[in-house]
């Protein structure tokens, strides 16, 4: 699966244009994700300098991303002729309806484990 993730307020604490604290199992989570073979795109607001301390921060801590900021790496992103939006089959934003799950929650709807829509205290596995 290819899977988009923003930064601030997703795998850090809202602090831009600074690196805020890391979020709770959010770099284990994403390690966890890779290593299990999907692909992780940055997907964020950031650019020029605050994207490289985005990046780098990540690559620091084991995450290298399939793409940053775009659909894939070779895709050549011109605003005047390309969309923004990416093409990922999920995407993990803190500006989410609802607001960003906890970590661990979010593995489990990914790996399938549990619904998207089930309540906080009342998992629904689907085995």
């Amino acid at each position: 699966m290819i899977i988009a993730v923003d930064f601030d307020g997703t795998i850090v604490e809202h602090k831009y244009p600074k690196i805020g604290k890391e979020i709770p199992f959010s770099i284990q989570t994403l390690k966890l994700l890779q290593e299990e073979g999907h692909r992780l795109i940055l997907w964020t607001y950031r650019y020029g300098n605050e994207l490289e301390e985005a990046v780098s921060y990540c690559r620091s801590r084991g995450i290298e991303f399939y793409a940053i900021n775009k659909s894939y790496p070779e895709e050549n992103f011109d605003i005047a002729t390309t969309s923004r939006k990416i093409s990922a089959d999920m995407f993990i934003d803190d500006r989410n309806i609802g607001g960003l799950p906890d970590w661990g929650r979010i593995y489990q709807m990914i790996t399938g484990k549990v619904s998207a829509n089930s309540k906080k205290t009342g998992f629904k596995f689907f085995r």
